[in-house]
């Protein structure tokens, strides 16, 4: 096909929208509503995921060394700990630190701290933090080699809570998404149909004169092609909108950030590129193919 005719066609498609306005609005409509379903969910799975990613940051085991370890034993178990790679955060915590934080915690007892004198039953130790804390028992068992270890404090039954959580969020929201874009391709494929079946009698006097198959699509295709991609554009608008008063809402609500964290949700301004590509890309190809696909039997006259 020449560049001229292409340029032709194109523009026959562009014409093609106002001509049937009220198909093509139709047709932008259950795309915008199928993009935002679809998109929405994912973005409530990924900070869904990325909320119990904050929880499991608040994990925190605690080693306690053998008393009487020396500064320079400390020292060398701080390098051993560095070297186990599933540890993201290790803080050395003093004996005379755990006793000021336990005199503050447990202000009513003075007389009874008074009464140890310089005397401090408490023993040195380290808080460390898991990157992964599904494989936090192999993590621990790595710990357990090393020397100078009085007790390990860990919480097991909080990981384990964590790790089938996540699980069943993941299994759910799949699940969720998949059905979700089976439901907008099998939508948007009968909002094409119908599009395309309104104008059935157009597309066949085409093939009667002698047009080619290809001279038939090319319309349909950049029509198509145009109204995904401004659906694309209007539900990236609409979820910027959405999310960030949804974000600003939250900022407002200190007891459920508490629970939350207010840190776990992820900025729209991260997510910005990727969701717009994803709308308009995905936009384009539905709007564009669903025509197409939908317009073949019409061609078999």
């Amino acid at each position: 096909m020449k560049l001229s005719g292409f340029k032709y066609l194109t523009g026959q498609g562009i014409e093609n929208i106002w001509k049937n306005r009220m198909m093509a609005f139709a047709s932008f409509c259950v795309l915008l509503v199928s993009l935002l379903l679809v998109g929405m969910s994912v973005l409530f799975y990924m900070n869904l995921t990325s909320m119990i990613g904050g929880i499991e940051d608040k994990n925190e085991v605690i080693i306690y060394l053998d008393e009487g370890t020396t500064d320079q034993e400390i020292a060398e178990f701080q390098t051993d700990l560095e070297q186990i790679s599933n540890i993201s955060k290790i803080t050395f915590y003093s004996k005379e630190q755990a006793f000021e934080d336990l005199k503050k915690s447990m202000s009513d007892y003075e007389v009874l701290f008074d009464s140890l004198g310089d005397d401090n039953p408490l023993i040195d130790g380290f808080r460390i933090q898991i990157e992964d804390i599904s494989t936090i028992s192999t993590t621990i068992s790595e710990i357990e080699t090393l020397d100078h270890i009085y007790s390990i404090r860990a919480p097991m039954d909080f990981v384990n809570i964590l790790t089938e959580l996540r699980k069943i969020v993941t299994v759910i929201f799949g699940v969720i998404i998949a059905a979700l874009i089976v439901i907008s391709m099998v939508i948007v494929s009968n909002a094409t149909k119908a599009s395309v079946f309104a104008r059935r009698e157009e597309i066949q006097i085409m093939k009667y004169v002698g047009a080619t198959n290809s001279f038939i699509r090319v319309p349909f295709f950049v029509e198509g092609m145009i109204t995904g991609f401004l659906a694309g554009c209007v539900a990236l608008v609409i979820t910027w909108f959405g999310y960030d008063s949804l974000v600003g809402l939250l900022t407002g609500q200190a007891d459920i950030l508490s629970v939350i964290g207010m840190g776990s949700i992820i900025p729209f301004r991260e997510l910005a590129w990727k969701v717009a590509a994803a709308y308009l890309l995905s936009g384009t190809l539905f709007g564009a193919f669903g025509s197409m696909i939908s317009m073949r039997k019409h061609l078999n006259v």
